[in-house]
Formats: C-alpha cells, sequence, structure tokens
C-alpha cells in the first residue's frame, strides 16, 4: 500500500476511533506487515507468527481509542506487539527451547550420510536457501526472549535507542550495551560455525535431506523461499547511530509481506458481528 504521512495516519486513526471502518481497516493495514516480521523472528516460524499477529492486531484494534499522539503510531504499535509476544507461550520453541550449545552440537555431529533424497522434486538450490533462511531464524531462538527482542529491534528494524529503551524500559546506553553485546555473540556463532555467513563448515546444500527428516523444513511448504521480500517495514530512526561494527554480518534479516490471509482476516473480523460488539460496547 502507499506510505501514508504521519499527520494522514493521525486523521485517519481519529476517523477509525469515531466508527469509520475503512479509516480503521487502511490503519490497520499499515502496520500489519511491521507486527507479523516482529512476530516472525520473536517466535521462529510463520505459523505461529500468523496467529500471533492475528492477536495482536485484534489488541490493536480493541485499544485504538488510548493512543493519544504522545508518541509515533509505530513505537505505540511496537510497544504493544514487543509486551505480547515476550508473554507468549503458544509457539512452538516455547515448548522445544533452544540453545547455541545444542545447535553447534548438531552442526558438528549430525549425521548427514545414508539419508534417502527427500526433496521430492523440489530443486536442491531452492531448498537449500529455505534452509538457510529458516535456520538462521530459528537461531534466533537461542537468545533468550528479551536478548532476542533486543536484537530484533537494533537489527531488523534499526530502532532509535531511544525508542527501543522506552519500549523495553530501559535507559538508551544500557540498550545499546546489550544489543552490542548480544549482536557479537550471533556474529561469533555463526563465524564459527555458518559456512555461508561465516568461517564454518556447515553448508545448507549438505544438510537439505537431513533437514526435511527432522521436520526442519518441507518441500511442500516453503515459506521463506515463497513469502513476498520488503526492502522496509517501517522507520523508526530519529538518527544515524553507530552501535558496532556488525552491520553487514545479519543480511538475513530480511523483511517479508504479510501472508495474504492476514488482510483476509483483517477483513473478516471488520464485517463480522465482533467488530460491531466492539463498536457498541
Amino acid at each position: 500500500m502507499k506510505h501514508i504521512t504521519n499527520q494522514e495516519l493521525l486523521a485517519l486513526i481519529e476517523k477509525a476511533t469515531a466508527g469509520d471502518k475503512v479509516s480503521l481497516e487502511t490503519v490497520i493495514l499499515s502496520v500489519q506487515d511491521l507486527v507479523f516480521n516482529l512476530s516472525l523472528r520473536m517466535l521462529g516460524s510463520f505459523p505461529d507468527a500468523e496467529d500471533a499477529t492475528q492477536d495482536i492486531l485484534l489488541k490493536i484494534i480493541t485499544h485504538l481509542s488510548s493512543f493519544k499522539g504522545e508518541s509515533s503510531f509505530s513505537t505505540w504499535v511496537f510497544r504493544i506487539a514487543t509486551n505480547h509476544l515476550k508473554n507468549y507461550q503458544k509457539h512452538m520453541f516455547a515448548k522445544f527451547p533452544l540453545s547455541f550449545e545444542f545447535y553447534g552440537d548438531d552442526i558438528k555431529n549430525a549425521k548427514l550420510n545414508d539419508i534417502p533424497d527427500l526433496t521430492q522434486n523440489v530443486e536442491q538450490s531452492i531448498l537449500a536457501e529455505e534452509l538457510k533462511l529458516s535456520c538462521t531464524n530459528v537461531m534466533l531462538q537461542c537468545l533468550d526472549t528479551e536478548s532476542r527482542c533486543i536484537f530484533i529491534l537494533g537489527t531488523m528494524f534499526q530502532v532509535d535507542s531511544r525508542i527501543a529503551g522506552d519500549i523495553l524500559g530501559v535507559t538508551p546506553e544500557a540498550y545499546r550495551q546489550r544489543l552490542s553485546r548480544i549482536r557479537g555473540k550471533m556474529a561469533d556463532f555463526l563465524k564459527k560455525y555458518c559456512g555461508e555467513y561465516g568461517n564454518g563448515t556447515c553448508r545448507c546444500a549438505n544438510r537439505v535431506n537431513y533437514a526435511i527428516k527432522n521436520h526442519r523444513i518441507s518441500p511442500a511448504q516453503l515459506h521463506f523461499t515463497s513469502a513476498v521480500p520488503m526492502e522496509t517495514v517501517v522507520q523508526v530512526k530519529e538518527a544515524m547511530e553507530h552501535i558496532d561494527d556488525l552491520s553487514q554480518e545479519f543480511s538475513f534479516c530480511k523483511n517479508y509481506q504479510s501472508p495474504e490471509s492476514l488482510k483476509k482476516f483483517i477483513q473478516t473480523f471488520l464485517d463480522g458481528t465482533s467488530y460491531s460488539v466492539i463498536t457498541n460496547a
């Protein structure tokens, strides 16, 4: 959708809170991709991210009247979304937590030989790319929830430390220090183990069948390689900040357009009885 200026957005929010359904849909669509990408990186998988995004967008709808314009709308949305995701326990990795130790051991000791061809006639290069994007996304789950949130806000969205610190309840200085440490930890792991982004021996092309066997990717459902990439989701920087020299180490942190099913979910909700109950409450 076309870029909406801050002034236009504030006018739309005012109309939306007064009951204008078209304005409300436009407001929600303006932050839908932001919420989805944050959810995807925090939770690790497309299905979990889509479920959480639905919850967050409904929360934004029901709390929209509390937005007073004291911060930017994107900052307000980030605060709602991060608070929701930090406490979200319905995703796969809440039940099966990961660690860098587990990931490193799997890379070093996985038995890759004698696994049959499981590619189902999907090109090896496509499956290798799917594994690369999936692996680096899931690797974020090795961080604790707070560290993951700091890394995502600072690396993917490049949120200014004043804004990020306010969202997370820490000082800008503390946020910058923690972000640098976390980025260093991520970069060290990639350099040690990953042959795609570092100097390690792990190569996605060699691990495709192993990954399929262990249900890490599926030839029938290629989430990452079928998703539509975006150049940027939202601009929330007030000025360029120098945190460290690791910006080029994390080129896997791409943004994607949210699934079409999310747009249909919001449209169905706005056309249904639940929306009428909310607006009449």
